[in-house]
């Protein structure tokens, strides 16, 4: 019997799966070819780390994930972790981000869960698949991991879920967390080095760790405010939709336009809860007086993909 500890590696899809036969192509490559059982044959040092227990989920990419996949993903980690010390997660870097925040907020656990990806083909020359698997599982059985939440780990770096985003569409370097910065990194020698504890884990946010897939996933919607925009968006899917919540990537530090306003005084006036977040991509967002009348919801630095995430939990807790 293995004394190593042990993994569940969740495979997902993503860049990190994906080949293309040309070495070079790092653009025109087809997501889905690899699976969990290649990562271990082409990276053996893996099996020297700990004792892996592939689970094998849908091998499609990250712009196809939806709530429901979200909810069963919590289930199964939560399910996996009666029986193993972590979880690495591997997935799409598209939408990486959205479903680490949502299991940030849900998993019910303190025992490291861990997501990476890859920004280049895992059949491309030089990926960086290979070390960011191989540093996901260092991370997910370094002590200090538990009870940190849901981390991401890329390029060396390790980030909280709540903090990360996806910022170059191209770049080793494209998630950071331009308000908080990185919580640690794995050196040269394989250490990982932890420089910062996040306060803000799951245990501290809002609490949805009891929330399990519902009949009907709540419609939440995101409007991009910009220059000359007015209120015939917001007002479609009023007239279109089943909307229980709407979030707005304002401009600036929170703010839409006159038109879009008034339209949102429709809106609130449903009751349906409206997030004021921010399109900027940093900085905080702060309840505005000239908006006092509309009631809006304010979540900090969360960005709209983020807040919108917030949003629809809210409303299953709140139902």
């Amino acid at each position: 019997m293995s004394s190593l500890p042990k993994v569940t590696l969740f495979a997902l899809g993503g860049t990190i799966s994906a080949h293309h036969d040309d070495r070079l192509e790092l653009c025109q490559y087809k997501s889905g070819h690899y699976s969990g059982a290649d990562f271990l044959s082409a990276l053996p040092e893996l099996s020297a780390l700990a004792d892996i227990d592939i689970v094998q989920l849908n091998n499609i990419s990250s712009t196809a994930i939806d709530e429901s996949h979200w909810f069963d993903l919590k289930q199964r980690i939560e399910q996996s972790l009666l029986g193993s010390d972590a979880v690495v997660i591997t997935h799409g870097t598209n939408t990486l981000e959205e479903t680490a925040f949502f299991l940030h907020l849900t998993l019910n656990t303190d025992k490291p869960v861990v997501m990476t990806g890859a920004q280049k083909p895992f059949s491309a020359l030089g990926s960086d698949a290979y070390f960011n698997l191989l540093n996901s599982v260092r991370v997910a059985l370094c002590p200090q991991a538990i009870g940190q939440g849901v981390l991401v780990v890329a390029n060396d770096k390790i980030y909280s879920a709540r903090d990360v985003s996806k910022t170059h569409t191209y770049y080793l370097e494209t998630f950071q967390a331009p308000n908080n910065g990185p919580l640690g990194r794995i050196e040269a020698n394989q250490q990982v080095n932890f420089m910062h504890r996040s306060i803000a884990t799951h245990k501290t946010e809002h609490c949805f760790h009891h929330l399990n897939q519902p009949e009907r996933i709540p419609y939440i919607a995101i409007i991009y405010s910009y220059a000359g925009a007015d209120q015939r968006m917001i007002e479609a899917l009023l007239l279109h939709t089943q909307l229980d919540g709407l979030v707005i990537a304002g401009t600036g530090a929170g703010r839409c336009s006159p038109l879009e306003a008034s339209a949102l005084l429709k809106v609130r006036e449903r009751g349906i809860p409206v997030v004021m977040s921010s399109r900027v991509g940093a900085g905080a967002v702060l309840p505005l007086n000239g908006y006092q009348h509309l009631d809006l919801i304010t979540l900090d630095d969360l960005p709209p993909q983020k807040a919108r995430i917030w949003l629809l939990l809210h409303v299953l807790s709140t139902n």
